[in-house]
């Protein structure tokens, strides 16, 4: 039974995971750093250096929790990219330590593999599957055809949703990370139909042709009706543009979810058991995973989600990216380099951003 560990530094969690082959989580360790709240988002120099002064403890930590030692691993898999440059650094070079030390097998991992992967870890999905992935720098339809096997359908033309539910809950003063916060506040909204109708907000590209996102006018909308209040919100008005702002970033992911939909039966006929899979941070959202079960429900496909601990980022997805490619004889040599960005369909013709 072959045992992998996954490393995670990619941001501002440092995350250490122990998984097996048939798929159980040994340890799943998570970090969230607090520094940066003070900031309202995440400071690439603080998260590497805390990073460091975690990552060692981690380790530790994850093998004494699984009973296991270093010499028992089959694979260190370690996110090697996209993500802050710092914090990758300190996560690779970890993993490439106790990789030279103990002779144990290198996987370098695209965090957005992680996610993508991340549902078979939990559930039987067989590829191809068709996958949103939501998060804070991450908003992309794909076809996942295997590991290291994608087909991007759309992507954010500007920025990621997870963009702008921060700032938003920045500019309603809900804190960091912003997901969560916004989410709480929109369920004080005691009137939906009435915050729609005070607080009115675009819904970019609903009903356009394809497959891709845009949220940089949302968030210039939310922005706009905060400057046209007084300066200390009452909380009523927060909750409603909460649940407004909600209501439009679930129509827009529905609209373009959809599109996707069509594209992928029409292009995987001979899928007998179709699936529709969201991941990512964003994912944890519950009214935007209401509404893709909806649209499950509608063509008919399943609607699979990973739980919500494994939702945000965390080491258990990177271990089990790791292990599907080990599985596949994917290892990589001490020498692999980071990248700051990696894209999981890199034959995808580029978008220009907005």
């Amino acid at each position: 039974m072959k045992k992998v560990m996954g490393i995670e530094t990619s941001c501002d969690e440092t995350a250490v995971a122990i998984v097996t082959e048939d798929k159980q989580v040994l340890a799943n360790l998570v970090l969230s750093q607090e520094e940066h709240r003070a900031f309202g988002g995440v400071v690439p120099e603080i998260a590497a250096r805390a990073h460091l002064n975690h990552i060692d403890q981690l380790v530790k930590e994850a093998l004494v929790k699984s009973g296991l030692g270093f010499k028992d691993l089959d694979a260190i898999a370690v996110t090697a990219g996209p993500g802050l440059i710092g914090g990758v650094l300190v996560g690779v070079m970890t993993a490439k330590a106790i990789s030279a030390v103990h002779n144990v097998p290198l996987v370098a991992v695209n965090h957005l593999e992680g996610h993508a992967l991340t549902v078979r870890l939990t559930e039987d999905v067989p590829f191809p599957y068709l996958l949103l992935l939501v998060s804070g720098g991450h908003c992309q339809l794909l076809i996942v055809e295997g590991a290291g096997k994608y087909q991007r359908l759309g992507t954010t033309l500007d920025d990621a949703a997870g963009e702008a539910f921060d700032k938003t809950a920045k500019l309603l003063g809900l804190g960091y990370p912003g997901g969560p916060a916004v989410e709480k506040m929109a369920k004080e909204c005691v009137d939906p139909p009435r915050a729609l109708k005070n607080f009115p907000l675009p819904t970019p590209l609903v009903g356009r042709e394809g497959c891709d996102f845009s949220f940089s006018g949302l968030k210039t909308a939310v922005k706009r009706i905060v400057d046209g209040l007084p300066e200390n919100i009452e909380r009523r008005d927060a909750a409603d543009i909460c649940c407004s702002f909600q209501h439009s970033v679930a129509k827009v992911i529905n609209d373009r979810t959809e599109q996707a939909l069509k594209k992928y039966l029409s292009l995987c006929p001979q899928q007998k058991n179709p699936a529709l899979v969201v991941a990512g941070g964003v994912a944890a959202n519950q009214m935007l995973r209401q509404g893709l079960e909806e649209l499950g429900v509608k063509y008919h496909i399943r609607f699979v989600a990973p739980p919500l601990t494994l939702c945000t980022d965390n080491a258990a997805m990177i271990a089990w990216a790791g292990m599907e490619r080990l599985l596949l004889g994917m290892t990589d040599p001490l020498d692999f380099p980071v990248y700051p960005r990696w894209p999981l369909d890199p034959d995808a013709v580029a978008v220009k951003k907005h």
